[in-house]
């Protein structure tokens, strides 16, 4: 026994004293450095202000300031003067199509903020279902009912995709059915919960710059609890980076895009015949439009949108989810879009496990000093500990900066969107687990390659019950079958096929899922 004790404390310093080594050293402030840099990115932190926090900061400043000069609907418009009826019959139809896939806890809730606008302009909202078999048919029915005639809503079955994804193939389907005086069509996922003014505010923006071929906005992630909703809250807190370059960006939210009508109308730039044939991502598909033909993104700071995840958001749904994320990297329109998304594809798993390194070394760190600190060993054999020491207490201040930096982004967000929706119930940050973020952190970027190499070589994913299978950067054959895929959705836990379903498949890393609930949070995010 205590040859085997002493081997291992051998094996241990030896791995702490290779941790120390000048090379495990330059990894580890490299990856220190960059964890400090994203705190650019992510937030602000003590004297490092950054343009996403400034951008958001001068919204809020302006509401309030608006407010105290007797303007109470603010958060509509800066100007009071443009609530006249002069300005507001002025404004360009809205085509709002929303492609729908099951029915879960929050949807009705986001349907009817979606629904109950305050935009003044012409608009009508276009619910596209697959079939009258999907239970978000029957839900969105009643809510037709419910507005009867106050709200024009049409709701249009699409039938089944053959070329793209579902999703793509209702968005084309919605648009097809859209006003033939529209002048904008927004998309808009049934998760989105928008805010009073939201669709005011990014028709603003269109017509103040015709340049603009999309606009997007991002959502604020509301956790439920379980470490599976966290690790989606920080899977998408980068998502923030749309709003540190002033509105322009690159980046694109597929739950949330404004654009031009005339663009699906007339084909321009093959934004039809790029989704249509073979399309699998919107978002990623437009997005590689709008860079080969150097067309303009923007989000307004104001498009940030509460996004209530499901209160049973388990670990292995979240897997689904990432594997989902990982796929579209697997897709592209072009040649160059293949290489943009293979640079994305190794830089993404560099950074994610160069970032999970530094943290494993720590554990070395700390058990080698733990053994020291309980047996007795000459000091010669020990000198590693102080430098060790050193490289895990730096690591213990970037992680805290990193942290204070999300929850500052974080708080930002909540009062934003509080000042924009003051009618709905308050957010708030009280049941943010900031432990289980830290944790979040680790495991998101400890699985990200894992689950990209993965796509990488099956070439097919399940979403929503239907498998797509790739070639060439495009869906090749479609496979359709309750046996296949889950009962719910992931993100929202959206029933997909009423009370008859099949069981759900249980993922390679449904054991690792079991042993990570014990984590699971009972608090809900009350909005």
């Amino acid at each position: 026994m205590g040859e085997t004790v002493w081997l291992f404390d051998s094996f241990l310093f030896s791995a702490s004293r290779a941790c120390c080594s000048p090379f495990a050293i330059f990894i580890q402030i490299q990856w220190m450095c960059n964890l400090l840099n994203s705190c650019s990115w992510v937030g602000s932190c003590g004297l490092c202000q950054v343009s996403s926090n400034d951008e958001q900061n001068r919204e809020i400043k302006q509401i309030r300031e608006s407010m105290k000069g007797g303007n109470s609907l603010a958060f509509l418009y800066h100007d009071i003067n443009d609530l006249e009826h002069s300005n507001q019959v002025k404004l360009p139809r809205v085509s709002v199509v929303m492609p729908l896939k099951g029915f879960g806890e929050h949807n009705l809730h986001n349907w009817r903020s979606q629904v109950t606008s305050l935009y003044g302009g012409p608009l009508e909202f276009i619910f596209v279902v697959e079939s009258t078999e999907d239970p978000a048919y029957h839900a969105v029915t009643r809510l037709k009912s419910d507005f009867k005639d106050d709200v024009d809503i049409k709701i249009v079955v699409a039938g089944l995709s053959t070329t793209c994804s579902q999703k793509i193939h209702n968005q084309l389907i919605g648009v097809e059915r859209m006003h033939k005086d529209s002048k904008y069509v927004l998309f808009l996922d049934d998760d989105v919960r928008l805010h009073p003014g939201s669709i005011g505010a990014l028709t603003a923006e269109m017509e103040k710059n015709p340049k603009i071929f999309i606009q997007t906005g991002y959502p604020l992630d509301l956790p439920s609890g379980s470490l599976g909703s966290y690790c989606i809250y920080e899977y998408h807190m980068p998502c923030s980076m749309g709003f540190a370059t002033g509105g322009k960006t690159f980046f694109l939210w597929g739950g949330c895009m404004m654009m031009h009508a005339d663009d699906f109308r007339n084909d321009n730039y093959g934004v039809i015949s790029g989704l249509r044939d073979g399309g699998y991502s919107d978002d990623m598909t437009l997005a590689a439009i709008a860079g080969n033909h150097k067309r303009l993104i923007t989000s307004p700071p104001v498009a940030v949108f509460p996004h209530p995840l499901a209160s049973d958001l388990s670990f292995s749904r979240y897997w689904n989810y990432l594997r989902k994320q990982t796929f579209v990297l697997e897709s592209y329109i072009s040649r160059v879009n293949w290489i943009m998304n293979r640079a994305l594809f190794s830089s993404h798993c560099y950074l994610s496990w160069g970032f999970v390194a530094p943290y494993c070394m720590a554990i070395i760190h700390i058990a080698a000093a733990l053994r020291v600190a309980s047996k007795e060993y000459p000091p010669e054999e020990t000198t590693f500990t102080s430098g060790g020491f050193l490289l895990v207490s730096s690591l213990a201040i970037c992680t805290i900066v990193e942290l204070l930096s999300m929850w500052n982004l974080t708080r930002i967000e909540v009062h934003l969107c509080n000042m924009l929706s003051p009618e709905a119930p308050p957010l708030s940050l009280a049941s943010f687990n900031w432990g289980l973020v830290f944790i979040a952190l680790v495991v998101d970027n400890f699985l990200y390659p894992i689950s990209a190499f993965r796509s990488h070589f099956t070439q097919s994913i399940n979403w929503s019950g239907i498998r797509y299978h790739l070639k060439d950067g495009k869906i090749s054959k479609i496979d359709r079958s309750k046996d296949i895929g889950p009962n719910y959705t992931d993100l929202g836990g959206k029933h997909l096929y009423g009370k008859k379903g099949a069981p759900t498949k249980v993922s390679f890393l449904s054991s690792l899922a079991r042993s990570l609930q014990q984590w699971h949070q009972p608090k809900k995010f009350d909005v």
